[in-house]
């Protein structure tokens, strides 16, 4: 370890430049934690949406949200990204000439977001499918008791009960989410591992390079899995989850 080049990270990534390496693997950074935050935000709508399908009374319904989780959950994540980027644009003659015409690393980012983010929606509907069936059936009674529709019943009674449920599933969800976003570097969009690995091929500094990439990636991942605890703690449900009281 004493002989490693830690100096390194504050050299200009090409002579004469002023931007260094360091500042390169912040890059890096920002694009994963864009990613990863964008790509959430699908995982979680979406994934509800399966999730309430795969609950309710409708055989269609049900039928639809089985086929979304087995599609996805059963296709390699790495797979989906070459269709995402290399296979969705030959399909689609008008999205191929739109990429074309789009700076290449926004046209990586959307694909990357549009995959990781049904990807994990796949894996959050399972989560939000578990959450209300762990809900007893006289609160689905109760609210068609009191008159409501079965969408009503979703929205006021069963969802605000199970993702308070589901919250300590959804911390594996978030961090797993994060630390695949890593996988987006096959399509070429510069996040952290990507950059990384640049920073080794340049430098031949790989130790360096990659021991940076893993405190930056625990860090973040920490910060995550500790605003899900202190969030699973704020929503407790007594008598379901460890944290009630």
């Amino acid at each position: 370890m004493s002989d490693l080049n830690w100096l390194l990270f504050f050299e200009p990534i090409v002579e004469g430049e002023t931007i260094v390496w360091w500042e390169m693997l912040i890059s890096g950074l920002m694009w994963t934690m864009a990613l990863s935050f964008s790509a959430g935000i699908i995982a979680f709508s979406v994934g509800s949406l399966m999730g309430i399908f795969r609950t309710t009374t409708s055989k269609g319904l049900v039928l639809i949200g089985n086929v979304y989780v087995e599609f996805f959950r059963n296709i390699p994540l790495i797979v989906q990204f070459f269709i995402w980027y290399f296979v969705i644009p030959e399909i689609f003659p008008s999205i191929k000439a739109w990429s074309i015409e789009q700076d290449p690393t926004v046209v990586q980012f959307i694909a990357a977001v549009l995959c990781l983010g049904l990807f994990t929606a796949a894996r959050m509907a399972e989560q939000v499918k578990s959450g209300i069936l762990s809900l007893t059936r006289g609160q689905r009674s109760a609210g068609y008791a009191l008159g409501f529709t079965q969408a009503q019943t979703y929205r006021y009674i069963l969802l605000p009960m199970a993702y308070r449920i589901i919250v300590p599933p959804m911390t594996s969800e978030a961090m797993n989410l994060f630390k695949n976003s890593s996988v987006a570097l096959t399509i070429g969009l510069t996040e952290l591992t990507f950059r990384t690995r640049e920073m080794g091929e340049v430098t031949f500094a790989f130790m360096e390079a990659y021991i940076a990439a893993t405190v930056l990636y625990v860090i973040v991942a920490m910060s995550v899995n500790r605003f899900m605890a202190y969030l699973e703690r704020k929503t407790s449900v007594p008598g379901f989850i460890a944290g009630g009281k």
